[in-house]
């Protein structure tokens, strides 16, 4: 005698699909969401999905929720080619660096006048007739609010590698390549240029309830990271606080309290914090009520 009852691993798969139609076609979009999570851990529970399947699919979801603005190099940590200096001189900064595109700036990023590929500074160091106005290409510029989904899509239509992130008034503020974008999906891709710090991340735990920041960090990592809602009109990184907490470039030893941590600068040049120290200021129990007799 049959029985008319699902087999538990049917169920389990019907109530994927289910769950994953009710995301794709769900009208609330809160709801969606959450069903489709829900629907992608049972997926990697029941075995239909691998733990770096899930990982790529989560990473795809973040980047169409992400702007350029916040995973973008800051324009600070930008190394780009100014025109006016010696030839020799930004030859060997842009073979240091170890990167292969660069901005091609005058004087200043006010005035960028394109992209110059590493492969054609090979051609500079053996030809002293090499005019840099003959190989540059056309810089792409981007707004901060550009999903980093749509950025994607532009940049595999139109071949492009590298953009540069603008604000509402055209001022640059960051760079943007197609590598940070895709490990956004697929994690952090190294390479033989990659130092220690950047394999090591960003946010390095020290010990129980301390941690090594890098003043690069933008805040939008450090809230994840920490479950935080540090943020301030004037900045975009953990450096940045600092500097705009203590209105002048930090040094070594400077303190500062923010946000329920406590920050102290631990390396710097002189012209911003590179490496800081964070703990979370513990929570003090409030006092008794004296009046009360301590009840």
């Amino acid at each position: 005698m049959t029985s008319d009852q699902p087999s538990p691993e049917k169920d389990s798969d019907s109530g994927f699909f289910h769950k994953f139609a009710r995301a794709l076609f769900h009208e609330e979009k809160s709801d969606a969401h959450a069903d489709f999570a829900a629907a992608l851990r049972a997926a990697r529970k029941n075995g239909i999905l691998t733990d770096d399947s899930l990982s790529m699919i989560e990473g795809v979801l973040k980047v169409s929720e992400l702007s350029a603005s916040e995973i973008m190099v800051p324009r600070s940590q930008i190394k780009a080619i100014d025109c006016t200096k010696p030839r020799d001189e930004w030859i060997a900064e842009a073979t240091a660096s170890g990167h292969s595109r660069f901005p091609v700036i005058d004087g200043d990023f006010s005035q960028v006048k394109g992209l110059l590929h590493a492969k054609d500074i090979l051609n500079a160091l053996l030809s002293q007739d090499f005019r840099l106005e003959e190989h540059l290409r056309e810089a792409k510029f981007i707004p901060e609010t550009m999903p980093l989904n749509l950025l994607l899509t532009e940049f595999k239509r139109e071949h492009q590698h590298l953009a540069l992130v603008v604000d509402e008034f055209g001022e640059v503020t960051g760079l943007l390549t197609i590598e940070d974008v895709l490990e956004q999906i697929v994690g952090d891709i190294d390479d033989e240029f990659d130092t220690v710090d950047t394999e090591a991340g960003n946010i390095v735990s020290l010990s129980r309830g301390k941690w090594s920041v890098r003043a690069i960090t933008h805040l939008t990592q450090f809230n994840q990271y920490f479950g935080a809602s540090l943020s301030d009109p004037h900045c975009e990184t953990i450096g940045g606080i600092i500097s705009d907490r203590l209105e002048r470039v930090p040094k070594r030893g400077d303190k500062i309290e923010a946000a329920g941590f406590r920050f102290c600068v631990t390396d710097a040049d002189d012209r911003q914090a590179k490496t800081i120290s964070i703990e979370r200021i513990p929570r003090t129990a409030p006092k008794a009520d004296a009046s009360s007799g301590g009840r």
